[in-house]
């Protein structure tokens, strides 16, 4: 094992793997954020190791005399802070046809890619070479608890047997033609089973992968240590649980895979024997449109954390009257979620941000990088938490000082913004793409806007993050009764602040209606808005949106703490 200097880590590590070059007769070597399970959180994070890079998105490819990191509008100011010394930042747009390097032999692990990724970014110019052993493992040895057991949710928590769900697989199969589903994204898996598990830092993920055949015969691919419970539950019976390579044994036919998460190590060894077709794991889909039960939960999960934020918000503005810093205030808020029995861990790493860290859109306060929280700051704050059972995610931007018009005019548009995603017509309005348009459009008005898209899906006690459905410039998904999405515009002006509204919606059907639900319930900042701009269908919007926080969530405060969120009213 190679020894890293304390000094100059990052340097020290690249040297290190470039020292691997003649061996493996490669040009350079390209690093992802996602590891072998194609998941945004992971515990293994290799791009971090070879580029200090934090953010949930990007590529490093290192070259003998040049380091390139690709990531999106979202971690422009972040990567350069981050990985400015040593790597050129550029935009991941730019990857698809990438022309800055030409006619080099890239080294990849076939694991961590896609035979889409490959086509799509490096093969128009260059060439590719599969190693199977990860050359960044050589340069850092990982310690990684992979022991954390599969556990299983009642029909009560989850709202749908497994046999229902497996026959909904079955009929995709046969409609298309097919034999077998390989899924291979965890998030899936867990949603087919009606499994969890603790192999993310944020997401209760059971890191496995599942074969489905077209008569209903699962297939589980996993650590059978972590299957003990499901076996033992009589959930899952010990011959179901197979190594990859057992697939020979498997009766001729074809395999629907996902092009977006197999890798090309599982579409190899498919493809020795079956028939390929590639097309998008129907799982995803299905898993987006939440069942009466899940929302249900949902419902109640917000409920608990619209309490704990809103006595976080009332603490940081009336009863905190000493300099704290991000890292006290992500903690404090942290303090009150854990004060309801049902909350597990944060969604995402919290983003606490003040004064110009708020301009970085994934900002991470940390001990010894972080500052305190000023009287004149303005102060973002991105958070959310996992419960039994439900998956939060809000943001709230708050300030302790009057602001300038300026600040408030601009806070005002991308509230504007949030009430008329909001209020979007879905009969008109069905598809994020059209939605994401109504978000930005007052913000455009003073030639304003954000990188980020407007909206995310959200998952059921999974990943915080997830699709097809969203609220962005390009998302063409139909919006239907069921889904949960993020409706979260912003403005971010570099080195002074960050401005963020977000609330999780659901959308919901009535009279044969569909229409945005809110399901997040804690205040809006009322010091920051300019009222002249707001329009009186706004302002009842309003209005009605804090009555409805203060009917939910009043009797859980104390008299002090209920007057307050009383004056939004």
């Amino acid at each position: 094992m190679d020894k890293v200097p304390k000094k100059n880590k990052v340097i020290n590590k690249i040297k290190i793997l470039r020292s691997k070059f003649k061996q493996y007769k490669i040009d350079g070597y390209v690093v992802p954020k996602n590891d072998e399970y194609f998941t945004e959180y992971s515990r293994l994070n290799r791009l971090k190791v070879i580029s200090n890079f934090s953010g949930s998105a990007g590529v490093a490819i290192i070259l003998k005399n040049k380091n390139y990191l690709f990531t999106d509008g979202r971690y422009t100011i972040q990567s350069q802070i981050e990985s400015g010394k040593n790597f050129k930042i550029v935009g991941y747009e730019k990857l698809s046809n990438c022309s800055l390097f030409k006619n080099l032999t890239l080294g990849i692990d076939p694991k961590l890619f896609t035979y889409k990724q490959i086509n799509k970014f490096f093969l128009k110019f260059n060439h590719i070479k599969f190693i199977n052993e990860n050359l960044v493992d050589q340069v850092e040895k990982f310690k990684i608890n992979d022991k954390y057991p599969f556990f299983h949710l009642d029909k009560n928590i989850v709202g749908e047997s497994r046999n229902s769900k497996l026959n909904k697989i079955s009929k995709h199969l046969i409609k298309n033609n097919s034999d077998y589903l390989f899924i291979s994204a965890p998030e899936n898996v867990a949603w087919t089973l009606n499994i969890r598990g603790k192999d993310g830092p944020n997401t209760p993920m059971p890191n496995s992968r599942l074969i489905v055949s077209k008569t209903k015969r699962i297939y589980l691919i996993a650590n059978k240590t972590k299957c003990k419970k499901l076996i033992y539950q009589k959930i899952i019976n010990s011959n179901q649980i197979i190594d990859i390579r057992e697939i020979h044994k498997f009766k001729n036919g074809s395999f629907i895979i996902d092009e977006n998460t197999c890798s090309i190590y599982f579409e190899n060894l498919i493809k020795l024997k079956f028939k390929i077709r590639k097309k998008d794991d129907p799982i995803y889909y299905f898993k987006s449109i939440k069942n009466k039960t899940e929302i249900k939960n949902m419902i109640k999960s917000h409920v608990t954390d619209g309490v704990a934020l809103t006595k976080f918000l009332y603490w940081m503005k009336n009863i905190n009257k000493k300099p704290i810093t991000e890292v006290q205030a992500q903690n404090k808020l942290e303090k009150f979620r854990k004060q309801n029995r049902n909350y597990l861990y944060p969604s995402f790493d919290t983003i606490a941000g003040s004064g110009k860290n708020g301009a970085i859109v994934h900002y991470r306060a940390r001990l010894n990088n972080c500052r305190t929280i000023r009287k004149k700051d303005i102060f973002l704050c991105d958070s959310g938490g996992q419960y039994k059972y439900g998956t939060t995610d809000v943001t709230r931007t708050i300030c302790f000082s009057k602001q300038s018009q300026d600040i408030k005019n601009i806070f005002t548009n991308v509230l504007k913004g949030h009430i008329a995603v909001a209020t979007s017509n879905l009969k008109k309005d069905n598809i994020g793409k059209k939605i994401d348009i109504r978000a930005r459009k007052f913000l455009k008005k003073s030639n304003l806007d954000y990188t980020h898209g407007t909206g995310h899906g959200v998952g059921f006690f999974l990943n915080v993050h997830e699709g097809p459905q969203s609220i962005s410039k390009i998302n063409k998904v139909k919006i239907k009764e069921g889904m949960i999405l993020s409706n979260e515009p912003g403005f971010y002006k570099k080195n002074k602040f960050g401005i963020r509204i977000e609330n999780l919606v659901y959308v919901k059907k009535q009279n044969k209606k569909l229409y945005f639900e809110n399901l997040t319930l804690a205040p809006i900042e009322k010091d920051m808005i300019n009222f002249k701009l707001l329009s009186n269908l706004e302002k009842n919007y309003l209005f009605t949106y804090h009555l409805n926080v203060y009917s939910k969530i009043s009797k859980y405060l104390n008299s002090s703490e209920k007057k307050w969120l009383a004056s939004f009213i």
